[in-house]
């Protein structure tokens, strides 16, 4: 088979991938059924995923922390044709935020250049730090909190008490945020999602200037790919959560102690990003269902060409009916 690169008419393809996800999962937006939604998400996603014209291997499917559905990683999708590329998915970025009706859930999938994702292996956590573009080159995923917001304030020609720094809400951050609250910059704390995090702090007008904190790893690697379509930037450092990781990890020839940059974690000048709102959020519109159909928001990126496009999209009831079983809000 002869071997070519991701084509540009791939970006608004994998955008009909997202919808379709997005519009599977709404229908289970605060019904605290977290599997069912994924469930939903995925069936939608490799339906629409197979469809494409591409031979796809999936390198982070979403899933294995938390024993959800999933796309699992090494599976091969599409329709066998070229482009050959490698594929991460996290079908619904905030599955608790859907459960039980809260902002910023998304359904988002990335793809480059086959070989050119960092593959994680069995490791699903990561140290991060992320910024947009006036912060990139700037950061150290390794400084502490303090040294990297002056940084970041003096690259943006601000006060550190000017920046807004996303973190997730969790027990393992309780020593990070007292030295960011040290430091007097603002806090967002945000209980997940931190694919929407990493991608607002390069958004215009977002009010978000850096993510930190420990976070997963496949959403590390998709943010990577939407940051390098933004002029953004990531890093990390693979995060074990117990001793039998560090040494399974070594094992298997993993350094915990190396920090992966971008090219780390996408090689590719060619990939692309998509995603579609589930429920509202700063970032995208959440999915609105009506009579005879719904509406979705979307982006869409390619880092090739530099652009990154806003869609909405009405969809009619009988194509809607494909991605879900739950037809006008009854099972």
């Amino acid at each position: 088979m002869e071997r070519s690169n991701p084509v540009g008419n791939l970006a608004l393809q994998l955008v009909q991938v997202t919808e379709a996800a997005a519009l599977a999962a709404g229908r289970f937006m605060g019904r605290n059924d977290k599997n069912g939604s994924d469930a939903a998400a995925v069936e939608a996603m490799r339906l629409m995923l197979n469809s494409i014209d591409m031979d796809g291997t999936v390198i982070i499917g979403e899933g294995e922390k938390d024993d959800a559905p999933m796309l699992f990683n090494g599976e091969r999708l599409g329709t066998g044709r070229s482009p050959e590329v490698d594929i991460a998915v996290d079908p619904i970025d905030g599955t608790r935020l859907l459960a039980l009706g809260r902002a910023n859930a998304l359904a988002t999938v990335a793809v480059s250049d086959r070989g050119s994702m960092f593959d994680p292996g069995p490791f699903v956590y990561m140290q991060k730090i992320a910024v947009g573009p006036v912060g990139k080159g700037v950061i150290d995923v390794e400084l502490s909190p303090m040294e990297n917001l002056s940084r970041i304030a003096e690259a943006k020609g601000c006060d550190v008490a000017d920046l807004t720094v996303v973190v997730l809400d969790r027990p393992r951050h309780e020593q990070l945020i007292l030295e960011l609250r040290a430091t007097k910059a603002r806090i967002r704390m945000i209980t997940d999602g931190d694919v929407a995090g990493a991608v607002m702090t390069a958004w215009p007008d977002s009010g978000i200037d850096v993510l930190m904190g420990v976070g997963g790893t496949p959403e590390g690697v998709i943010s990577a790919c939407a940051l390098r379509c933004m002029g953004g930037e990531l890093q990390g450092k693979l995060w074990p959560r117990n001793n039998d990781e560090i040494e399974r990890g070594r094992a298997m020839g993993f350094d915990f102690d190396v920090v992966l940059s971008m090219d780390d974690l996408v090689r590719s000048e060619n990939c692309f990003f998509a995603a579609t709102g589930i429920t509202d959020g700063e970032l995208v519109d959440g999915v609105k269902y009506y009579g005879n159909g719904a509406r979705t928001h979307s982006l869409v990126m390619r880092s090739a060409s530099g652009t990154v496009r806003e869609i909405a999209t009405r969809h009619r009831w009988e194509k809607l009916m494909r991605f879900s079983n739950i037809a006008n809000g009854k099972e």
